[in-house]
């Protein structure tokens, strides 16, 4: 098969025009519709095209590039559909609750998830492209291989039975407001995020197999190797855009301020790693240096009640909850008075 040659021969100019007409024909949808459905589902299988059209326009198609390919096309379907039965069970994304009628705001969520897609799939890219395809490829099973297949297996496994497990416990009735730890969950608070970030660093450990055995050589050497920039990116989303930032401090305050299961979650947060497995017995009694460090529990990420909470909600619920607790106490008097008097 005849390689294509479009634009560039890293395909980084195809694939970002694919990117944008992608998300944008989703956006008209979306924000003509107020539709919220199909947010996700246009990042996941952004993803899967990207990945079938370099592959198609390489030419060649070694064990290696199928291999990634494959790896990131299961992970961007298996993630949309998930997302995509979720909100379809849910009804609508409150993220955009406060963007879906404004144009730029939500427009705005549309180019982020441009970026997101075009440079997390850089290793994918650049190993299906003319640039690389060009050099002898060494044989699949390299050390490299094996250990990136192995790692792209747990992280796999562990992102997609996170998810699973977390949405059943969810759905459940009894645990409503309940802290999910359950599963995965007893050894970290965000088992999925953890996978997936081994994910895309197993998908570039295979994708740059070519350059680190010394088979591919100059500017695509340096072109490789920089596609690291994917799971970097996706690494610090997760942990300082629009993952750990949102979930953990925001998610301790609310709790915290409306009394839900408080005191059993913060006994889960500190028997529990952040992101990292690890067994519940040995972190608690870990040092806080520890936590903060090697464990990537950031300062940033820790709720203080003094510094952090809203104290006149706080007031507000004892207030309420005085309240009942004083009516339950009347109501009790009152029924034993009124069997003292039969």
């Amino acid at each position: 098969m005849a390689v294509v040659h479009a634009l560039d021969d890293y395909y980084l100019a195809i694939t970002l025009l694919i990117t944008i007409a992608y998300q944008l024909f989703f956006f008209s949808i979306a924000y003509s519709l107020k539709f919220d459905k199909l947010t996700d589902f246009a990042g996941g299988t952004n993803f899967v095209w990207l990945a079938v059209i370099t592959l198609a326009f390489s030419g060649h198609h070694h064990a290696r590039q199928i291999v990634v390919s494959l790896f990131i096309m299961l992970w961007g379907a298996r993630l949309s559909g998930f997302l995509l039965f979720r909100i379809v069970k849910t009804g609508k994304d409150d993220r955009f609750d406060d963007k879906r009628d404004k144009f730029f705001s939500f427009l705005g969520f549309w180019v982020f998830q441009m970026i997101w897609v075009w440079t997390v799939s850089l290793p994918v890219t650049v190993l299906n492209s003319p640039n690389v395809t060009k050099f002898r490829q060494p044989a699949f099973g390299t050390g490299r291989d094996i250990a990136g297949v192995i790692l792209f297996a747990a992280g796999f496994i562990l992102e997609s039975v996170s998810d699973v497990q977390k949405y059943r416990f969810r759905s459940d009735p009894a645990n409503k407001g309940k802290v999910c730890d359950v599963g995965f969950f007893t050894w970290t608070r965000h088992p999925n995020y953890f996978g997936e970030i081994i994910i895309q660093f197993s998908i570039f450990m295979i994708a740059v197999s070519p350059s680190a055995y010394g088979y591919v050589t100059g500017q695509a050497y340096r072109a490789q190797y920089a596609t690291i920039l994917g799971p970097f990116f996706l690494t610090l989303l997760l942990m300082f855009v629009s993952g750990l930032t949102l979930q953990e401090r925001p998610g301790a305050k609310k709790r915290y301020q409306s009394g839900n299961h408080w005191e059993s979650f913060l006994r889960y947060t500190k028997r529990t790693s952040i992101l990292i497995p690890f067994p519940p017995r040995l972190y608690e009694p870990m040092p806080t240096f520890l936590k903060r460090t090697v464990f990537l529990e950031f300062p940033i990420y820790v709720f203080d009640p003094a510094k952090h909470a809203d104290q006149s909600k706080v007031r507000e619920r004892e207030v309420e909850e005085g309240m009942d607790v004083g009516q339950d106490a009347v109501r009790g008097s009152n029924e034993g008075l009124a069997r003292g008097q039969q």
